[in-house]
């Protein structure tokens, strides 16, 4: 029973380490990031550099920190973080290359047919890597994605609006 509640608190633990660490960093590169900013294009670029850069290097910590408490060996540990750096630093670097090459709206609508499309794309490979229904699976990623956009639209209505 007592390696039970040990089991239970070093998990607990672990999502707080990398919660809390991500949170701080993001909140203090985006408060910092943001504070000059001027229109709308240079707005987009600068909050996903600083995404791409500070929640990215948040997030890559966390995972880091989590892995090395779950007793992962460094190589696998120091492996992963990098994979997760760049892969996260590409996707937002294609992301900016949109934003500058296109207009404003046609570059937003690309960014979401290109994120969309990624989400699916992967979703689809795991599911029928792991034997699970691919389609529900690319169903319910899609889903959570498409909320995320509806409220990061509503929020940004409701701080222009009131700002």
């Amino acid at each position: 029973m007592k390696q039970i509640n040990q089991e239970k608190f070093r998990s607990s633990k672990n999502k707080f380490l990398f919660g809390s660490t991500a949170a701080i960093i993001t909140n203090m590169g985006l408060v910092v990031g943001l504070f000059s900013s001027l229109n709308a294009k240079v707005t987009i670029i600068g909050s996903i550099l600083i995404i791409a850069v500070a929640d990215n290097i948040s997030d890559t910590l966390g995972i880091h920190i989590y892995q090395e408490a779950e007793g992962l060996s460094a190589k696998e540990v120091w492996l992963s973080s990098f994979t997760n750096f760049i892969s996260r630093f590409i996707v937002s670097l294609m992301f900016i290359l949109l934003i500058l090459a296109l207009p404003l709206k046609t570059s937003v609508v690309c960014c979401l047919i290109l994120g969309l499309f990624i989400i699916s794309f992967t979703s689809y490979f795991i599911a029928v890597h792991k034997g699970k229904n691919p389609y529900l699976a690319v169903l319910e990623h899609i889903l959570v994605a498409v909320i995320v956009i509806i409220l990061s639209k509503a929020l940004g209505h409701f701080v222009i609006s009131q700002f």
